[in-house]
């Protein structure tokens, strides 16, 4: 079970955004931190485990010095909002990633300096076409990035300073990236540990490296896969029809189907150390679930922990604020605040 907290006061609504709000834990330093989208900006929080403020930023959309505005800001009367906000955790370093129509930013971890940005290249893009970056993950010491194009971009990132590189654009989409999900290879070779999804439903598992290497398609069944996440080889997908499927990450092969929520999900999160998963939806619920393989066949197992109703709120992010999943954060539209949870 688990009970409400203190919660963590927000200078403005959520954006009615999936995915929005990235928890980074700082045991060391007994803090958590919190992001969130709000219009142009990213509401950055640190707080203490009892749910006390503790510090506050604003980060805006911009471009990097002496870059020119792309065309975009031209053509789309949007072109200020950010899309996402992410703590992209590396071997060597952190960084806070940042997306919006005009292009992708990357500060450290606190966003007092923002250390590189990449603006997007409308390309073929008809002058009605919306273009952003949405989707962030990182895989060793690479970042990848989804695009409106369907193209994730991966950068690679140094230990230190701000000569970062765009090495990689992967091609295995046709619709706009919704998310990305990531998980250690741990030295394994021939190892799934990225995927993407995208508006379609389609899931593309890839293998990382100095050359990521596409393994293989899920195909998507008519409704977009606003979230999806990783774990010991099992990819957990949450659907706008409120499903959620596991599939086993190596060959695409269903699992299981769960009709976990009345409409679209709109995110997903994975405790590592446990296996709980975490599925928030439009329909004003929370799930927690329990991610195991049979001992004697392999198969994915799923058992039900939890389920939190959050009243009259449009839900648009939840994330675990540790890797045992003893606690979780929800963040909603209209809601100034961020909702906390922690196991009884």
């Amino acid at each position: 079970m688990f009970r409400r907290e203190r919660s963590i006061p927000l200078r403005g609504s959520a954006a009615a955004l999936c995915n929005n709000l990235s928890v980074l834990q700082l045991p060391t330093h007994n803090l958590t931190h919190f992001g969130v989208i709000h219009g142009p900006s990213a509401q950055l929080l640190s707080a203490a485990p009892e749910g006390v403020p503790l510090a506050q930023r604003q980060l805006h959309a911009k471009e990097g010095a002496g870059v020119t505005p792309p065309l975009i800001t031209q053509r789309v009367s949007c072109s200020d909002r950010l899309l996402q906000v992410h703590w992209c955790v590396l071997p060597f370093r952190v960084l806070l990633v940042l997306t919006s129509h005009r292009g992708i930013q990357m500060y450290e971890s606190d966003g007092s300096v923002m250390v590189y940005w990449h603006a997007l290249d409308s390309g073929d893009a008809s002058p009605v076409q919306a273009v952003f970056a949405r989707g962030i993950a990182a895989s060793g010491h690479f970042i990848c990035v989804g695009t409106w194009s369907g193209r994730v971009l991966v950068f690679d990132i140094p230990a230190k300073g701000p000569n970062i590189v765009l090495s990689e654009e992967l091609a295995g989409h046709q619709t706009p990236v919704t998310d990305i999900a990531t998980e250690p290879a741990q030295g394994q070779d021939c190892v799934a540990d990225v995927v993407t999804a995208d508006d379609s439903g389609l899931l593309c598992v890839w293998r990382s490296g100095p050359e990521f290497k596409l393994l293989t398609h899920i195909p998507g069944f008519g409704v977009p896969c606003p979230s999806v996440q990783l774990w010991q080889g099992i990819i957990a997908a949450g659907y706008g029809n409120g499903q959620v499927r596991l599939y086993e990450a190596s060959t695409g092969i269903l699992h299981v189907q769960i009709n976990a929520h009345a409409r679209a999900i709109c995110a997903l999160d994975l405790a590592p150390n446990k296996g709980k998963l975490l599925s928030a939806a439009e329909d004003t619920f929370v799930h927690i679930w329990k991610l195991s393989r049979s001992p004697e066949s392999g198969s994915i197992e799923v058992e039900h922990c939890h389920g939190e109703c959050v009243p009259d709120t449009l839900v648009c992010g939840a994330r675990f604020c540790d890797p045992s999943g003893s606690s979780f954060a929800v963040t909603g539209y209209d809601l100034a605040e961020i909702l906390r949870f922690s196991s009884a």
